[in-house]
């Protein structure tokens, strides 16, 4: 079993560092172009779920890539809320908490590191239970929470992976431990 992980195209505020959650904004063209050279990379996969995520951004990659019919949308799969803290980028948030680190600290308002962990362990429970290789398509920081819990990190092991809009990654395993088998590979 193979879990694939893409994350969504650029948006306006992907490309401004602003924290985006709850603002369900669109593809930019950038994004659109990302999102449909995701198909060829992953048309010769046999999923036996998609899944997405129901924030525009993610649907619209899906679509785009090609899945748009086959997906289910999960609500678990939303980005980490930022709660207070959307729409700013870090340097904004740092002006008045110079020491805040979302892993650490979480967002006023937002949610905390251990309910976006507990999201995420939602969520991988869903994707065992798949009986077969699972796509889904959503947003960075719940997606390195989501690695993070696979190779059984707490969610602030999730800092230290960088992802791009518009990934691929893939979980899965090396015998019977799980691995991270592909990490932030975007389509040229």
């Amino acid at each position: 079993m193979q879990i694939v992980l893409v994350r969504h195209g650029e948006t306006e505020w992907s490309l401004s560092g602003q924290h985006t959650s709850r603002t369900d904004l669109p593809l930019i063209e950038v994004g659109r172009e990302r999102a449909r050279a995701l198909e060829p990379l992953l048309v010769g996969w046999d999923f036996s779920r998609v899944l997405t995520s129901p924030l525009r951004r993610a649907r619209e990659t899906c679509e785009l890539a090609g899945f748009g019919d086959r997906a289910e949308v999960s609500e678990d799969l939303r980005e980490w809320d930022y709660g207070e803290y959307e729409g700013l980028t870090t340097p904004q948030i740092r002006e008045q908490r110079p020491d805040w680190s979302l892993w650490r600290d979480g967002c006023p308002g937002g949610e905390q590191p251990s309910e976006i962990s507990a999201r995420a362990d939602l969520v991988l429970d869903r994707m065992r239970g798949a009986g077969g290789d699972v796509l889904a398509f959503a947003h960075g920081h719940i997606f390195r929470v989501l690695a993070a819990r696979w190779i059984e990190l707490p969610a602030s092991g999730g800092a230290r992976l960088a992802l791009k809009a518009g990934a691929i990654c893939a979980l899965g395993y090396e015998r019977e431990t799980e691995v991270i088998s592909l990490w932030n590979d975007a389509p040229r």
